[in-house]
């Protein structure tokens, strides 16, 4: 099912409610991507993934000893199989694995899930920060004044 498969985003109107809250409450707010977020999330089942063509070549050009061994072909083209370690982005599984692994690391270090909307958690009241999965920089540390963050993944 989609409830399966499918991470929560925040709400557009979360995002605009947040940033009312942190402008009347002068917040500090800042804002980071998770480069490879989704790499970064182990796949919790069984799943292969078909190379063919240049790409299956390239791999058996890098590490013949590896890779040369599987290599099949499939209707004239070079054809590798390779099971999935880590989640990759576009397997329908990737945005949740990487939420629960952002959201369970986010409620150790005391971020509250904001039960209105799941794509939203708090620290404490007086600044924000707004991670989106993506590609960019590493989501750096609070500032040294931050008393606080809100993440809206």
């Amino acid at each position: 099912t989609k409830e399966e498969t499918s991470a929560p985003t925040v709400a557009t109107e979360s995002l605009f409610l947040s940033s009312v809250i942190d402008a009347q409450e002068e917040r500090d707010v800042g804002t980071c991507d998770i480069p490879g977020a989704f790499m970064q999330a182990d796949m919790d089942e069984t799943v292969y993934m078909k190379l063919t063509g240049t790409l299956a070549k390239l791999l058996t050009t890098v590490n013949p000893e590896k890779y040369s061994k599987f290599m099949v072909e499939e209707n004239g083209k070079p054809t590798i199989y390779v099971k999935l370690r880590k989640a990759l982005y576009g397997t329908l599984q990737a945005a949740l694995l990487f939420w629960r692994d952002l959201s369970g690391q986010l409620k150790e270090w005391g971020f509250v899930l904001n039960p209105y909307d799941n794509g939203t958690q708090t620290l404490s009241p007086k600044s924000s920060v707004s991670c989106r999965r993506g590609m960019g920089r590493r989501p750096h540390s609070q500032s040294p004044g931050a008393r606080s963050m809100t993440i809206l993944a």
